[in-house]
């Protein structure tokens, strides 16, 4: 048996779960791990400028293709500064393994040199973590982190490593886990049979139904049996915000997405519906606005992977645990062999009424006859200029709402955003991840000029790596959500949400080394996007004037119930 060091095991560990890229930052406690990094040249490393971009294009890389990402930082500050991205990741349930340097062993609890207890500070954010005590343990450590981290409800785990777990002079026997066994956690792999059948039972008799989908069925791969079913039934779809792409955007049985910032259409037929098919969504508060007013004629059945997430804030009449995918298929296979059939003439009369709805607000937004561009406008000319088939990473603000309402996401895994934490700077390293492993791909990172500036500094990383990702910076020289909120709140009072002392960013990526474009008129933003996108093979930066005043619309009336909400400035339902 091949004897190898703790800081080798690590290496090699990584290389046998089938991880190309890692992300990280080096420093002292993990240096033997660097070095080892060094010596083999199957595992490659992506040197960022700061740790929380490091989990950041972990956490896009697992968006994407629903594997865990891998990132690797240093004791101290190096821990810490990856808490943000830690966070990000555990609030959207994405799978992510994040390995920390750590003092000695025997220096733990002496306050050390960048010592920092980072199994405490994460507890709360992590689906799991690890502290190695034995080198020997790495091995089945790390299999053990990579197999909770993807399986379940999906979130980070976090291994934190003292400096002389890996010390190179000290070997050990290597064997990588083929598989992993642990007696306290067993998550469920299929969904009770009886409840499945009554809620198949419930589906066929109902007369408003809608199907309410989430980032379960996304993070679940359970897409196409969404699909099928809906497809089955003829029912209305609508997305949460993690949940985009799960079905097609472009597809009539699509209502739109739900909640704060969702379509009136579909917001009105959550509120008038009699049967909610809930599918890996929470009902988080970003949907549900006033828990005691929300939907108050429907019947709810709710699938979901986690036990806790069901009824934890609205009562499920028909809960049932198990993956999204597989309870879907059961439900499909249900459908077809029963005998009865959705009433035809109810279901009609429910499209009827849905279209009414569609056709009263639709996503309308006022435009005039001057060159100001409302950033709607610009996100339907990127989401045409990539004939909707790019990989979309957003910051959070406005545009990230803008972004979510305007681009027609008709596939899984393409839209990539911060939602549950609502973090500002993931933008440009989702982006980042995402065309390291997807070369090929169109991927624009929409952004304000906010957000951009939180990680500004992985203009280098994508030098160092030629990176050719697009940034659509909705520029509008402000905080734009915070400015909105304090216009419909505060008498427009607008305390701290103006940019006052932006940079040139042109000027400023050219420094870096990549492709800079400002764009002040609507009459020159498709060529100028059709140029930045025909560069293959180099970032380019379009920094795009955009109306300081445009507001994001609908917007739910605070503690309401779903049918309450603000169409524009002036009108509400």
């Amino acid at each position: 048996m091949e004897l190898l060091s703790g800081a080798e095991m690590v290496v090699r560990a990584l290389r046998d779960e089938g991880v190309k890229y890692i992300y990280g930052y080096p420093g002292g406690a993990l240096l033997h791990v660097y070095d080892a990094l060094f010596q083999q040249d199957e595992v490659e490393h992506i040197l960022v400028r700061h740790e929380q971009a490091a989990t950041h294009m972990a956490d896009a890389y697992a968006r994407a293709t629903n594997k865990p990402g891998v990132a690797l930082v240093t004791s101290g500050p190096g821990a810490t500064n990856a808490v943000t991205g830690i966070a990000t990741a555990y609030m959207d349930s994405i799978p992510m393994v994040v390995i920390t340097g750590q003092v000695m062993s025997f220096l733990i609890g002496e306050d050390a040199f960048q010592e920092t207890d980072m199994l405490g500070i994460s507890r709360p954010i992590v689906k799991h973590n690890f502290s190695v005590t034995r080198a020997e343990d790495i091995p089945s450590i790390i299999k053990k982190a990579f197999y909770i981290a993807q399986t379940g409800r999906p979130g980070p785990v976090v291994i934190d490593i003292p400096k002389d777990m890996t010390t190179p002079t000290e070997r050990f026997p290597y064997e990588y886990p083929k598989s992993v066994k642990l007696r306290s956690y067993n998550p469920v792999t299929k969904g009770h049979s009886g409840q499945i059948r009554k809620a198949v039972d419930m589906l066929l008799a109902a007369k408003r139904p809608v199907i309410y989908s989430g980032g379960g069925v996304i993070m679940g791969d359970a897409s196409a049996e969404l699909i099928e079913l809906a497809r089955q039934l003829n029912f209305p779809v609508t997305n949460t915000l993690m949940g985009l792409g799960g079905f097609p955007g472009t597809d009539r049985q699509f209502v739109g997405m739900l909640g704060m910032h969702g379509s009136y259409e579909a917001n009105m037929t959550m509120h008038h519906s009699d049967l909610i098919l809930a599918v890996g969504a929470r009902f988080d508060d970003r949907v549900t606005n006033g828990v005691d007013k929300f939907c108050p004629t429907a019947r709810i059945v709710h699938i979901d992977i986690d036990p806790a997430s069901i009824s934890k804030t609205i009562q499920a009449d028909v809960p049932i645990v198990g993956p999204a995918k597989v309870v879907l298929e059961d439900m499909v296979q249900l459908v077809k062999d029963s005998k009865k059939r959705p009433d035809a003439d109810a279901i009609e009369a429910w499209w009827k009424q849905i279209d009414e709805w569609r056709g009263r607000h639709g996503g309308r937004y006022r435009t005039d006859d001057s060159e100001m561009m409302k950033p709607q406008q610009v996100i339907e000319m990127l989401c045409k200029v990539t004939q909707g088939d790019a990989y979309v990473c957003s910051d959070v603000g406005q545009h990230q709402m803008f972004a979510a309402q305007y681009y027609q996401y008709n596939k899984p895994n393409r839209w990539i955003n911060s939602g549950g934490l609502g973090t500002m700077g993931f933008g440009l390293p989702a982006a980042m991840g995402v065309k390291l492993n997807f070369p090929e791909a169109e991927v624009a990172c929409v952004t304000g000029e906010g957000s951009i500036q939180m990680n500004i500094q992985e203009l280098s990383t994508c030098k160092q790596y030629d990176i050719p990702v697009k940034i659509i910076c909705l520029n509008n020289q402000s905080l734009g959500m915070v400015r909105q909120w304090q216009d419909m709140n505060y008498e427009s009072r607008h305390s701290q949400s103006y940019m006052n002392s932006l940079p040139d960013f042109v000027k400023l990526v050219e420094s870096y080394g990549h492709v800079g474009m400002k764009v002040t008129k609507y009459s020159e933003l498709e060529a100028a996007m059709r140029e930045a996108f025909a560069m293959k093979d180099r970032l380019v930066f379009m920094d795009i004037m955009v109306d300081p005043f445009e507001h994001v619309y609908p917007m739910q009336v605070p503690r309401g119930s779903m049918r309450d909400m603000w169409l524009s400035k002036t009108e509400r339902t």
